[in-house]
């Protein structure tokens, strides 16, 4: 069974032990949502997922 703590002052989520922090659409990093830079060789963010209107990143 899957477990979710929730932190009411930053709204970030722990489930099953994994820090997830909540970003608004707004602020989101500059390496979200590409998979590699091959200018920069830097590798972004690639998995994700939204609950309750916040996307969530693992820390």
């Amino acid at each position: 069974m899957n477990t979710i703590k929730t932190n009411r002052v930053n709204q970030n989520i722990k489930v099953n032990g994994i820090k997830y922090r909540a970003y608004k659409v707004g602020e989101l990093p500059n390496s979200f949502g590409y998979i590699y830079d091959e200018i920069n060789e830097s590798d972004g963010i690639k998995s994700w997922f939204n609950w309750k209107g916040l996307t969530y990143i693992k820390e």
